[in-house]
């Protein structure tokens, strides 16, 4: 069994306040399939996500990613001394190993997965699976300290013209320690929370799951009852959306242009 890159995306989950519910949206949306003895989602047999039943009501309806680590104590003591926080300390989970919540110093909330018997992610990258994260934050230059120091992200700022030649843009692309930075090697961003968007809204994650067609996603999210929040939009590296899904769950859609691979 492979040990993951400290620090990079390993597992998504999400808790719903109706699970079957839940599991009709994204089955149909996604293609997925599911283990109810395991509150996981299942792409052509192989797990893609969590979907769980919210037993908290006080909590948000949000999906969340978890970043691999070794050992989920002594990272947890490297994010509060980095300036982050922990939401919820590390507690074991029978074979899935061991899993936290923590928070970086502009709020956005992250999972911790130590490895056990259970690996994560059996696909990515396809129509259907996870194959990004992007944090939005008000704070970027606190973010990017924080995530260099406690991950050792390797991050490329976008040139602003790659982003639609607004001078103002500023967008951050990581890889793992030890790889080159640069689009291959590439998991994740940082994006700023700019005056476009609500005043209200926090630093937050945001999942991303690939898709054949980004403008069709957003028309079956309608169709099934959720909303899109980011009508689709083409950057250099495919067409994107934001939805939320029927009970209020914010993600993202990603299309690769035609030409990709």
């Amino acid at each position: 069994m492979a040990v993951r890159i400290e620090g990079t995306p390993c597992w998504v989950d999400a808790q719903l306040p109706d699970l079957e519910a839940g599991k009709r949206f994204y089955g149909e949306l996604f293609g997925w399939t599911f283990d109810p003895a395991r509150d996981e989602a299942l792409l052509r047999g192989r797990r893609v996500a969590g979907l769980l039943p919210k037993r908290d009501g006080r909590m948000p309806t949000t999906w969340t990613v978890y970043l691999a680590t070794g050992n989920a104590g002594t990272l947890a003591s490297r994010i509060r001394a980095a300036g982050g926080q922990m939401v919820m300390d590390p507690y074991p989970v029978g074979p899935f190993g061991v899993l936290a919540l923590a928070a970086d110093p502009g709020g956005a909330v992250f999972g911790l997965r130590q490895q056990g018997d259970e690996n994560g992610f059996g696909i990515t990258n396809e129509p259907g699976a996870f194959c990004w994260m992007e944090v939005y934050t008000r704070r970027p230059e606190a973010v990017d300290t924080f995530y260099a120091t406690v991950f050792g992200y390797l991050g490329r700022q976008v040139d602003p013209d790659e982003g639609g030649g607004d001078a103002g843009f500023d967008y951050r692309v990581w890889s793992p320690p030890g790889s080159r930075p640069g689009d291959d090697s590439a998991f994740g961003g940082r994006a700023v929370i700019t005056d476009d968007f609500p005043a209200e809204m926090p630093g937050h994650v945001l999942v991303h799951f690939a898709v054949a067609d980004c403008d069709e996603a957003c028309a079956t999210t309608i169709r099934l009852g959720g909303r899109v929040a980011t009508p689709p939009y083409d950057t250099p590296h495919g067409r994107v959306a934001v939805l939320h899904d029927n009970q209020g769950a914010r993600f993202a859609v990603l299309a690769e242009p035609a030409d990709a691979g």
